[in-house]
């Protein structure tokens, strides 16, 4: 049976900045890799309309360019990029062992080694204005995109450290940070709040939500509602930032690579490796700290040299003296 399943070298499981550069670097090392897109083509970032962080690109560009590129370069070395979401995987805990992977609930592929660069989604509020402004003044990551409502009014939805941590950065470059936070405290740490509680251009909101944002293609408002009274008030802004958290697309290794309680893969030290041989994790699925396009392509390229020295360990191990 075996015999007709198609032996992968390096495969690649997603397509964001991690996954493609990981292909770049492990296409250049002749590891034959294999990009299987997931349910996200270009990941996080084909929603993402400008991209002004990312290293070479002085006057910016929009994310789905950036990630088509990213392909491009990718393909110009030999990585087969193929549409697929692996749905299932049966990981070896043999050292030179081979994984089993299934494509779509139907294909079986085996591989030497496999890159996991799935990433995270962020959570929404999913109420239908929201997800129709998304790219359109909606936003869950201010630090990638708060230089663009640099001296306007926004607001910031969330009471943890996130929340909290992207309000101080936002107040620093905008006019005015409306925060909501639907209880009647913040979950942030003290150092935190004290942060938030200094910088006089916030304005907290507890018990409140979000009831509709405003505007037709962008942002322009906000309609809150507080979660006691149902008194309902609109503000003009012109971007609604959501920090309420992220969640990183690790289901189906569950119960076989160590991550912590919210599912982030765990890595050791200051490589890519996970617990099992020839697994290694890159991007958002195994950070939670950073989150950014340049450091997840950083963990790309980290993933396919730690994929590349493997295979070379395994396929010439060391001589017994």
């Amino acid at each position: 049976m075996s015999a007709q399943i198609e032996r992968i070298k390096t495969l690649i499981i997603g397509s964001g900045p991690a996954g493609y550069t990981a292909a770049i670097y492990a296409a250049r090392a002749d590891l034959k890799p294999v990009v299987y897109t997931g349910m996200e083509p270009g990941g996080q970032l084909t929603t993402t309309t400008e991209v002004d962080n990312f290293p070479g690109y002085p006057e910016g560009i929009d994310g789905p360019t950036m990630m088509v590129q990213l392909q491009q370069q990718a393909e110009r070395f030999g990585t087969e990029v193929r549409i697929g979401m692996v749905t299932a995987v049966e990981l070896s805990d043999e050292v030179g062992g081979i994984h089993l992977v299934t494509v779509d609930n139907d294909k079986k592929v085996e591989a030497e080694t496999i890159i996991i660069a799935t990433g995270a989604s962020a959570k929404y509020l999913n109420i239908p204005s929201e997800q129709r402004l998304r790219g359109g003044g909606v936003s869950a990551c201010a630090v990638c995109d708060g230089f663009f409502y640099k001296g306007q009014d926004v607001a910031i939805v969330g009471g943890g450290d996130t929340a909290a941590e992207e309000a101080s950065y936002l107040a620093n470059i905008c006019n005015k940070v409306t925060m909501l936070v639907r209880k009647d405290h913040m979950r942030a740490s003290k150092a935190m709040q004290h942060r938030v509680n200094s910088l006089k251009n916030i304005e907290i909101r507890y018990n409140t939500e979000v009831d509709e944002v405003l505007g037709d293609q962008v942002v322009e408002g906000l309609r809150m509602v507080n979660n006691q009274t149902g008194e309902k008030e609109e503000i003009a802004i012109t971007g609604l930032f959501i920090a309420i958290g992220h969640k990183p697309n690790t289901d189906i290794f569950k119960g076989q690579l160590d991550m912590d309680e919210t599912g982030y893969l765990i890595t050791k030290g200051k490589s890519t490796k996970t617990n099992k041989p020839g697994v290694f994790a890159s991007g958002d699925s195994q950070d939670k700290e950073y989150r950014q396009a340049v450091t997840a392509a950083g963990t790309g390229c980290m993933a396919a040299l730690d994929a590349e020295r493997y295979l070379a360990t395994v396929e010439t191990p060391e001589e017994v003296a």
